[in-house]
């Protein structure tokens, strides 16, 4: 997933309100930037991080810049969650996620079950029909292990029955956890954060519903799906 334009750097004043953000460009101008992210952010919201936007010249949004990038001493941070999904796809038209290479039609936001829309329905001859969820994953708080949730998800818990009801309805079903982050090398269920999701996570496993992690390599302009991660002992 190439950016559109080149990215600005800035440094983050703070973030509030959820989807807003104060930061000081590098040119000294002060500006409130979109944050397309529902999350805590966890260590990536702290005042002084170097930051990375995107602008826009559509003249329809009110807000012409957007937060993308956070930077560490540990390297870049994806944090805008709109992402992923655009990753995510153009890795499966590259057939470059091997649990899923032999899918040749990609559907993505396909209505089903009640209240849900599946992020991709994947299709094929001789195959079953793959209901693909995805995650954007960039909570760390142990060096080298990603998590998800950062925040309490209902929504993110409902998704993991859904995907267990297609499976008992003789379908494929597959939850993929992407980390939008370059120091990571294990993935785990942030069960402390939300005790109800890790719940809905193993009752979904045991359903039968497949759960795979990957990394993403990410530049200031690009970010592209990686190797995938383990998942911690237990979890795979």
């Amino acid at each position: 997933m190439l950016f559109p334009t080149p990215l600005v750097p800035g440094t983050l004043l703070r973030r509030y309100k959820r989807f807003l953000a104060d930061v000081i460009l590098d040119t000294g101008e002060e500006i409130i930037a979109h944050c397309a992210n529902p999350g805590a952010m966890t260590g990536l919201a702290a005042p002084g991080l170097p930051v990375w936007l995107s602008r826009s010249d559509d003249p329809r949004r009110k807000l012409a810049h957007s937060l993308e990038l956070v930077e560490l001493h540990t390297g870049l941070v994806g944090i805008n969650t709109a992402h992923p999904n655009r990753i995510v796809g153009e890795a499966l038209r590259a057939r470059a996620i091997p649990e899923l290479a032999a899918y040749r039609t990609i559907r993505p936001e396909v209505k089903y079950a009640d209240k849900s829309r599946v992020d991709f329905h994947l299709s094929g001859p001789g195959l079953p029909d793959c209901y693909l969820e995805v995650k954007n994953v960039h909570l760390v708080r142990r060096d080298g292990l990603a998590e998800f949730p950062d925040s309490v998800t209902a929504r993110g818990a409902r998704h993991l029955a859904d995907l267990a009801r297609m499976v008992g309805e003789g379908h494929r079903a597959v939850m993929l956890y992407l980390v939008q982050r370059t120091d990571c090398t294990h993935f785990d269920l942030a069960a402390d954060i939300d005790p109800a999701y890790a719940g809905a996570f193993e009752a979904a496993r045991t359903a039968g519903v497949e759960a795979i992690c990957h990394g993403t390599t990410i530049t200031r302009e690009a970010i592209t799906l990686a190797a995938p991660l383990p998942f911690a002992p237990g979890r795979g």
